[in-house]
């Protein structure tokens, strides 16, 4: 254990689970470089977090999508001490983007960025059962193309929407006891923005579903837009119901739908800002009610906006960036969806991909994939103010964090 600053740098790097055997020399030494210098203690977090319930499980599995060989890795967290302890390769499956639960807890979906799978030129989507703790492997299938890099679960647990970013596409499937289908449905989008580097074509990014589980919608980043279709739980197929345009050149990336059942918040990628939006039951519609800034005033060199956390009362909505890199909190009105900022703070490290509360809500994970690092910070529930420093521990190319 070495400190740096006041940081205090937690370095599992065992062979299994981080695969250092198949990184170059160059790669190893700025992957340890980073978690030495991004790491953190904070003086008495037990005693600070001493209110936890008593009787609450001292140790819970985790599950972080790597984007490297072996793509999906275990970690114990103790919810009382913040700790994150390595519990090996959960499955090697490869360059995982994003992981996703059934609503039981008893499968697990994987998004893999492939350019290949099964002779195809697509990405995979897989299932997994989870058995006391351990995953085993269910079905694999191929997504609509190249680059899956999201899958969402409707809130039966029966439909799952896939994203491929390179490719521009989604696809839906049909889950029976955990198994995938092959694709039900697919499209294939055409829509460009006019950032000539960034949406040269369409890039779908990120899958959802309406709070009444009724509609399904794609974030399509190269487009700038969100497509809207009424889904088919019975069949697992989507129907176009619409679009909302974002604005010409933002890069609509993220869509998460607030605790009211009425407001949703779509980060834009490519400008910083988030468009607060209001829900229609009747047609799955979204409607523009504001739009929020991400980036500090005078600020203008790389960002790009990331990911939405809610907490579970609706009080407090957080924002990720990248590239300046810090995580932004804001008050929520639990009625209206209508934010106000609190403030910034450290996301941990470089590229904060994902990040997500844990069940007690008293700590935040970061997911930093540049850093090679999760870092955890304490979280005051009752104000929603996120702690300036935390603690960090190594995984290799985090994309996504998922509690069970």
């Amino acid at each position: 254990m070495r400190t740096c600053g006041g940081w205090r740098v937690s370095c599992f790097m065992s062979d299994n689970l981080f695969a250092m055997k198949n990184m170059s020399r160059r790669n190893f030494l700025s992957s340890a470089s980073a978690a030495m210098f991004a790491s953190a203690a904070v003086p008495g977090i037990a005693s600070t977090h001493a209110r936890v319930a008593q009787g609450a499980p001292k140790r819970k599995r985790v599950f972080v999508g790597s984007n490297a060989p072996d793509g999906v890795l275990a970690y114990h967290w103790d919810p009382v001490s913040g700790e994150l302890t390595p519990a090996g390769v959960a499955a090697s499956v490869p360059k995982v983007a994003w992981i996703a639960a059934s609503p039981t807890g008893q499968f697990l979906y994987t998004a893999s960025e492939l350019d290949v799978f099964n002779g195809k030129p697509t990405g995979e989507v897989a299932s997994f059962r989870l058995l006391l703790g351990e995953l085993e492997a269910v079905s694999a299938v191929n997504s609509a193309g190249v680059g899956t890099c999201h899958v969402a679960l409707d809130r039966t647990g029966r439909v799952l929407v896939a994203a491929d970013y390179v490719g521009g596409s989604a696809a839906s499937f049909k889950i029976t006891a955990g198994k995938l289908s092959e694709a039900v449905w697919t499209e294939h989008y055409t829509q460009h923005g006019p950032d000539p580097v960034r949406q040269p074509s369409a890039h779908a990014h990120f899958a959802s579903f309406s709070p009444d589980n009724r509609f399904a919608y794609i974030n399509d980043l190269g487009g700038d837009c969100i497509h809207i279709y009424k889904l088919s739980v019975s069949t697992a197929m989507l129907t176009a119901a619409g679009t909302y345009k974002g604005a010409a050149g933002s890069g609509p990336r993220t869509l998460h739908f607030h605790t009211n059942g009425h407001t949703a918040y779509c980060v834009n990628e490519l400008v910083s800002t988030v468009d607060v939006l209001e829900w229609k039951r009747e047609d799955g519609s979204l409607t523009l009610t504001k739009r929020i800034e991400l980036l500090p005033e005078g600020y203008h060199g790389a960002t790009r906006a990331c990911d939405t956390v809610i907490s579970r009362d609706g009080r407090f909505v957080y924002f990720a960036n990248r590239d300046n890199d810090f995580l932004y909190t804001f008050k929520a009105d639990p009625k209206t969806g209508e934010l106000t900022a609190v403030k910034r703070s450290s996301c941990g490290g470089k590229t904060p991909r994902n990040f997500v509360l844990d069940p007690t809500e008293r700590w935040m994970l970061v997911a930093n994939q540049d850093s090679n690092l999760i870092s955890v910070f304490p979280r005051n529930p009752e104000t929603g103010v996120v702690a300036e420093e935390g603690k960090s521990y190594a995984a290799l190319a985090p994309m996504r964090i998922l509690f069970t």
